[in-house]
């Protein structure tokens, strides 16, 4: 009888290379040997998904070297496999896996006649990094754990026909899962990051998908916990590489991992967070390569870390776009065209800032979009141009954002001041200011030259 039943996702750092994938192994086996109920999610190998994005690229240019780019996977996986997996089933194993890069070597020969590939073909190509992870890893915990097997992702996690964003239907999926890996005796490993429609296409749910997928898994089983296993001591109190006195955070709120998340905090895929956190289940964040360090621990109540903040992240290479005008003062749709039209353009807008006199908005994007965004929005506004409604339409580049992150924050007086003084004496210029009704963060943004200062800055002011 199982003590506890869990979802362990590893990422591609994890899995990168034979001795990763052997430590992966260990971690799996000691923790089924202790008991536990394991269901494993797994990314594909690191830097394998960036080489299946080129291959889509070489197509479209008709470039040849695509060969050489599937050429060099096969021998890495083939290389991992012979490595870990004993003699007795290599040959079974190995021959998968040749099956599967002939599958892709025939999708993309498909894709080169015609010199396109679509976003069906597109997720196509890209589940092939997790469909290898997964079906190597599955055969080397075999040999360590009787009943461990890969389970296709294409078959549990079911999808509409949103290729490159699929949304799941959480209700087929549910009973899919339930129905396949509950009841199952063995360790399920399944491949992160992809899914399948109802009529059995391949989807993919969006870059960084697999701690989707575990979060996905966990609440369908109703698992005690989802262990997201990457490469560092959980969530840090902020970017280690550029602050060295950076610390874990050993207890987070899920609105605080998801703020903390969406302004730059690569550990955990914002998204992700949304089924564990209905279905109150604890997401722990630890690091495959110290598993002794205890990590970070997300969930609906953390305990009380010393600090009205919880952590400060930050964005680069971010510009920022302004739309000045008097005659924007008590216009109403102002805000909504110009959204409007980013929106329709596909432009994502990370932060908004607008005076209380309604002379200017202020929003930021990613930096390589702010040319076709500048253009989209001066169309959009083109009579208020020539008019003089609107003065102008302005974009700065080269700028980051910084996010000071607490549920604390809420109701503690002076929190800004706190915040802003540390800057203010490091002589950092602010160039814009926005903080949600909710209390739960406050962001501004500054030139990226000064952002290595304000974010020493803060932590020291903040964490000493």
């Amino acid at each position: 009888m199982y003590q506890t039943m869990k979802i362990m996702k590893f990422g591609g750092s994890s899995v990168a290379d034979s001795n990763a994938v052997s430590r992966v192994s260990e971690i799996i086996s000691g923790r089924v040997k202790g008991g536990e109920k394991i269901v494993v999610v797994v990314s594909a190998m690191a830097g394998v998904t960036d080489r299946l994005e080129s291959l889509c690229g070489y197509v479209e240019s008709k470039n040849e070297g695509v060969y050489d780019v599937i050429t060099a996977m096969e021998q890495k996986h083939l290389s991992v496999a012979r490595e870990l997996i004993s003699i007795a089933r290599q040959p079974q194993v190995l021959a998968e896996v040749l099956t599967l890069f002939n599958q892709l070597t025939d999708i993309i020969k498909g894709a080169f006649l015609v010199g396109e590939v679509t976003a069906r073909t597109k997720d196509m190509i890209l589940s092939y990094g997790e469909q290898l992870s997964g079906f190597i890893l599955a055969n080397v915990l075999a040999d360590e754990i009787p009943g461990a097997f890969y389970s296709d992702a294409r078959k549990l996690i079911i999808t509409d026909s949103d290729f490159g964003r699929a949304r799941v239907n959480f209700e087929i999926t549910g009973n899919m899962v339930r129905d396949k890996i509950s009841t199952g005796k063995g360790t399920a490993v399944i491949p992160g990051f992809i899914a399948g429609t109802f009529t059995g296409e391949t989807t993919t749910l969006g870059r960084n998908g697999s701690d989707y997928s575990a979060s996905v898994l966990g609440a369908a089983l109703g698992a005690d916990a989802i262990e997201i296993w990457t490469d560092t001591n959980g969530v840090m109190t902020a970017d280690p590489s550029i602050v060295s006195e950076a610390r874990s955070i050993r207890q987070l709120s899920y609105n605080e991992a998801m703020e903390l998340s969406h302004f730059g905090a690569r550990v955990i895929y914002p998204a992700s967070l949304l089924p564990a956190m209905r279905s109150g289940i604890p997401v722990i964040v630890k690091n495959t390569f110290n598993p002794g360090d205890e990590g970070t621990v997300i969930c609906k109540d953390p305990s009380g870390n010393g600090s009205f903040i919880r952590g400060i992240t930050s964005l680069g290479k971010i510009s920022m776009l302004s739309v000045e005008g008097c005659g924007m003062v008590g216009a109403a749709g102002v805000a909504a065209r110009l959204f409007t039209a980013l929106s329709g353009a596909g432009i994502s807008v990370i932060l908004i800032s607008q005076a209380s006199s309604e002379h200017s908005i202020c929003l930021c994007i990613p930096g390589n979009d702010a040319q076709r965004a500048k253009s989209i929005l001066a169309e959009t506004f083109l009579k208020e141009l020539v008019t003089g409604a609107i003065s102008s339409v302005t974009s700065e580049d080269q700028l980051a954002i910084v996010a000071v992150v607490g549920e604390n924050m809420r109701n503690t007086p002076g929190v800004a001041a706190k915040v802003f003084d540390p800057l203010g004496k490091s002589r950092v210029n602010i160039k814009a200011i926005s903080q949600g009704s909710s209390e739960l963060n406050i962001s501004f943004v500054i030139h990226e030259r000064d952002l290595g200062t304000a974010m020493n800055a803060l932590h020291k002011s903040m964490f000493h």
